[in-house]
């Protein structure tokens, strides 16, 4: 019996372990002024929020000598780069010479007892928005976080500044004409500004400079409704609370966006047809919420929210109350309103072991069980969810994973 103590006591270690390197729902996001911020670049967001990691990297002479010729690449540019929109970008943006020298010197900063380590151990690994590294050492992981950081800041600018083509081209691409020369101007202001916010981290020239850029086409989606625990969804989170969940077969019926193709057109035929499926659903009993879901997508820079508008017919139309309807107003993909939803199911304190129900017309339910789990593998590099049963031809079964709060980092409109 004695031999077996130590390899006990092992087990418990690790198993001590395992339960803290998973994301903690009882977490709470540390959020900036501007809601883009953090929930694009959650670690450098971070390094600005907590007084001592900042004081720490504040001091630190290294990364000060690099924030010094940030600075000087910053103002020569200015000084220099006239009309080349790519001179401005390339003195912002961070080469791959300065990611891995960066990320070296934050892995030789870092202690398991330091304000770094208490970064990975408190934030990082709990918030789960670096998921895709929480198999790594601490260290690592760290440096994966920074190095996920710099390229979001970089594929911004390379989108929203130099024109280069985004993901989805026909919803997501540049505000501008890279020739206007206006445009021109707007850019070598914004790189000017960009030195002039109390900045001394040396990645905050870069930071601020994408915030604008995302500012200056009119592409905060990502700040949409928020914050929506205490907005739209205020009454449906204090529902929650109080919610049995025993007495529902589901947590909630998601109900993926339409958007239609017209400008002036705010809720499109297949939005009313997927909010009269999900409020049937709901009306026999089957989850205590709907979950509409869906951003400003179709058409180009619409001004219609697919989630507002459905939670709007849903209320105004199905006489479903506001306190059983949650707003998801940022996913722009079929891919994204899974994954959105299963964040928010996290989120939001729901079973994590309890299924969500998806209602939507046939051709996308099949779709979402037989297609869409490998399409999220390719574009976001994980699955965000689980497949479940198939219920009926427009109804099937999901479980959330918590891999969905991993942030993407080429998607700044929904990441």
């Amino acid at each position: 019996m004695k031999s077996l103590y130590p390899f006990l006591m092992l087990c418990l270690f690790c198993t001590g372990l395992a339960a803290q390197d998973v994301p903690q729902q009882s977490y709470q996001l540390i959020k900036t002024r501007n809601e883009v911020q953090y929930k694009n670049y959650y670690l450098l967001s971070l390094f600005q929020q907590l007084p001592g990691l900042r004081k720490m990297l504040n001091t630190d002479p290294v990364l000060n000598n690099i924030y010094k010729t940030k600075t000087t690449q910053v103002n020569e540019a200015v000084k220099t780069c006239k009309t080349d929109i790519s001179c401005y970008a390339k003195a912002l943006k961070f080469n791959n010479e300065e990611i891995a020298h960066i990320g070296n010197r934050l892995a030789l900063l870092y202690t398991e007892n330091n304000p770094l380590g208490d970064l990975v151990k408190n934030h990082l690994i709990p918030s789960g928005c670096y998921s895709m590294f929480a198999k790594e050492q601490h260290k690592t992981l760290l440096v994966k976080a920074w190095e996920q950081d710099a390229k979001a800041i970089n594929y911004t600018i390379g989108v929203y500044v130099e024109g280069n083509k985004p993901n989805y081209p026909k919803i997501d691409s540049i505000s501008f004409s890279l020739r206007d020369k206006e445009y021109t101007e707007l850019t070598a202001a914004s790189a000017l500004l960009s030195l002039h916010d109390n900045n001394k981290l040396f990645f905050e020239p870069a930071i601020l400079f994408t915030l604008e850029a995302l500012e200056l086409n009119e592409r905060n989606d990502a700040a949409d409704y928020e914050p929506m625990a205490k907005g739209v969804n205020l009454a449906a989170v204090n529902r929650i609370k109080k919610t049995d969940w025993k007495k529902y077969p589901y947590s909630v019926i998601l109900v993926p966006g339409a958007g239609p193709e017209e400008k002036d057109v705010a809720l499109s035929p297949g939005g009313m047809i997927r909010c009269r499926l999900a409020a049937l659903q709901y009306q026999k009993g089957a989850a205590p919420f709907i979950v509409v879901s869906g951003g400003r997508v179709h058409p180009y820079k619409t001004r219609f929210s697919e989630a507002y508008e459905m939670k709007k017919f849903l209320m105004e139309t199905l006489q479903v109350p506001e306190s059983a309807i949650i707003m998801e107003p940022h996913a722009r993909h079929t891919t994204t309103n899974l994954r959105n939803c299963s964040r928010l199911m996290f989120r939001y304190g729901m079973p994590v072991n309890k299924a969500g129900m998806v209602c939507t017309m046939k051709s996308q339910s099949y779709y979402i069980t037989d297609v869409l789990l490998e399409r999220c593998k390719k574009e976001l590099g994980y699955y965000p969810y689980k497949k479940g049963k198939r219920l009926s031809d427009t109804e099937s079964e999901f479980y959330l994973n918590t891999a969905s709060l991993q942030i993407d980092f080429d998607e700044p409109l929904d990441p």
